[in-house]
């Protein structure tokens, strides 16, 4: 029911005080409408701004997206359609896309690789969900929310073999062997983070090297085969493999910094859950640093007390700390590498795009 038309305001008058809304339903339509208003502003502004001269070929890739992801059976179609809600801004294939346009034209395989890696990076989130107990992402609930962790574990795998099989269909063993190699490569960056939970001693160039593994390698490979697929120099290759790398590393420390500091009615996902998982981030390695031998004592028996309570009590010395600063200023220098990269690819509307893509990895608060 529409709660602004004349009818419903009539019957609010009849009976106001068998109908009058209770506080919970006054905060949870707030809620609801606050997130329609992220969405739908998030949604306009990235296809206005970040993909500007591929927008209909990204729908072409959303379109492919979805014939991929459906199934005969009525049960498994709903379950892979929600899969398809839980990727996001699609940043990815439009940087395979933005890179083709770049370095000369787009092909066929551009479309197919777009594709590709987007099912690639979706099947990682379903299974970083089930890693982290999550219960939303993208204001959508989790399939091990909705449905369980044995089924989310499957929809990951199921997307990791049509990705594949996809990617074959390019008849380019290049890529085949690059988004082969990439999810290898996130996969063992994953593993690295869950071996090293409650780790306190986790330096900063190891945690970069993890960062580069779970979110850099996956980027680099779309942005390269972008330009690849377009016949560029092998100075615009290397410069969009560059630019890759340097935003997904940007993009996660950015990730890390909002799973503490960022709003999750705008960020879209469950919060506080790599304190709870034992994941030491940036900020908390900064923190640790920076602290003194008594208040490091303080900050390790937090860490290794209950989960739940870590972020509550942390985030007043965090706050204390050059740790939020820190943490943006290291992002802002993978940024800073991510358009020195851009000087080879040649000027017009997909490299001002790039660079759109690059600001936003650090200034987005979604």
């Amino acid at each position: 029911m529409n709660l602004y038309s004349p009818t419903a305001r009539q019957s609010e008058i009849v009976d106001n005080r068998r109908d009058r809304p209770s506080n919970h339903q006054v905060q949870s339509r707030s809620k609801q409408a606050k997130r329609a208003t992220v969405n739908s502003e998030s949604s306009e502004a990235i296809l206005a701004k970040f993909y500007g001269p591929v927008r209909s070929e990204l729908q072409s890739v959303e379109q492919q997206l979805n014939t991929e992801l459906s199934s005969p059976y009525p049960e498994l179609q709903q379950l892979l359609r929600h899969g398809t809600q839980l990727g996001g801004k699609r940043l990815r294939p439009a940087m395979v896309l933005l890179f083709g346009h770049a370095c000369g034209h787009l092909t066929p395989r551009h479309q197919t690789i777009a594709t590709v890696v987007e099912m690639v990076h979706t099947a990682t989130l379903i299974h970083d969900d089930v890693l982290d107990g999550a219960n939303e992402r993208r204001h959508v609930p989790t399939i091990n929310a909705q449905w369980n962790a044995h089924t989310s574990i499957l929809v990951g795998d199921y997307l990791f073999s049509q990705a594949y099989r996809l990617a074959a269909t390019t008849h380019c063993t290049t890529a085949c062997e690059k988004v082969g190699e990439a999810a290898r490569r996130v996969c063992e960056g994953e593993l690295r983070q869950v071996l090293h939970r409650d780790h306190i001693r986790l330096d900063e160039i190891t945690y970069l090297s993890m960062l580069q593994a779970k979110t850099g390698e996956l980027c680099r490979v779309a942005c390269e085969l972008g330009a690849r697929f377009s016949g560029a120099s092998q100075a615009e290759i290397t410069a969009a493999a560059r630019f890759g790398n340097s935003l997904g590393i940007a993009f996660q420390i950015a990730d890390d910094y909002l799973d503490l500091w960022g709003d999750d009615q705008l960020v879209g996902k469950t919060l506080g859950t790599d304190l709870e998982q034992g994941k030491t981030t940036l900020p908390i390695i900064r923190l640790l640093e920076t602290a003194s031998a008594i208040d490091r004592l303080q900050i390790q028996k937090i860490l290794e007390g209950p989960a739940a309570n870590r972020a509550e009590q942390l985030l007043p010395m965090l706050e204390k700390s050059d740790a939020q600063a820190y943490t943006r200023s290291v992002a802002r220098q993978h940024h800073s590498d991510a358009i020195l990269a851009l000087e080879p690819i040649g000027e017009g509307e997909a490299k001002r795009c790039l660079k759109t893509i690059a600001d936003f990895s650090i200034d987005r608060r979604f």
